[in-house]
């Protein structure tokens, strides 16, 4: 059994790229199961498999505990760790070959407090990866471009499982797709489109932070994918073949 827990920031498209991958291993004949942890989503683009809110009622806990949204929100991310068992039991009598693990929305609930890092290192899995979706409509300035590729480290950091970034939403970005491409691919490229930014000391502290992640070997390039047309899923399947199975079933398609 792999995992793929599926992180990002709200709005960059992981629900939907959950349910894609769904769909993809669906039709590989590979047996895929989700997991939606938000317990605070009102609608998801895919019917999960084992679903948080089921286990956690985000609702009773704001009448139980007299809290607003936000400190509901905290509490109910936080009880997710205690429901491991009932959620690893609930895997186990499924059995699949993938667990597809959709996070909740606020990143900062799952991967920066206890809860989250907690959930991953003692979830039972064969083989577990990350997939961090970087929003491509927020990745079209240099900055903001090192600014995401900043937090997937942090998640990288934080969570100590192999990770692949995924830049979101190809089809709105397709002009300005090659230049941010090139950014993951050539620090000269993306020092040089940084050197055009007009606010100084953003673009010295954008070009420290990309030195450091190069030198350290964890300027990790997105893999590009539109979650309407499913161009780029061939290129982010290969990927994750790679690390959970070490390009097992890849060689197998092609045999």
């Amino acid at each position: 059994m792999h995992t793929i827990f599926v992180t990002g920031t709200a709005g960059s498209g992981k629900s939907l790229l959950t349910a894609r991958l769904l769909e993809w291993y669906h039709s590989h004949d590979v047996a895929p199961i989700s997991i939606n942890l938000d317990p605070g989503v009102s609608k998801l683009q895919y019917d999960p498999d084992i679903d948080v809110r089921e286990l956690v009622d985000f609702y009773s806990i704001m009448e139980d505990y007299n809290l607003g949204p936000n400190g509901s929100l905290i509490l109910a991310n936080d009880l997710i760790s205690t429901k491991i068992d009932e959620i690893q039991n609930q895997v186990q009598e499924l059995n699949p070959d993938y667990v597809i693990v959709d996070t909740p929305g606020q990143i900062e609930l799952f991967v920066f407090r206890s809860s989250g890092p907690y959930f991953i290192s003692n979830f039972y899995s064969d083989s577990k990866v990350t997939l961090f979706t970087m929003d491509g409509t927020l990745a079209t300035s240099p900055i903001s471009f090192v600014s995401l590729l900043f937090l997937s480290q942090s998640i990288k950091l934080r969570l100590g499982i192999p990770q692949i970034n995924v830049l979101t939403k190809r089809d709105k970005i397709i002009e300005k797709l090659p230049e941010i491409l090139n950014w993951s691919n050539s620090i000269t490229s993306l020092q040089n489109s940084l050197n055009l930014e007009k606010d100084t000391e953003q673009s010295l502290l954008s070009k420290d932070i990309i030195k450091t992640l190069y030198k350290s070997g964890n300027m990790l390039s997105p893999i590009a994918m539109s979650n309407i047309t499913m161009n780029g899923m061939v290129n982010l399947s290969a990927a994750l073949s790679r690390i959970l199975t070490h390009g097992e079933e890849e060689q197998s398609d092609q045999s």
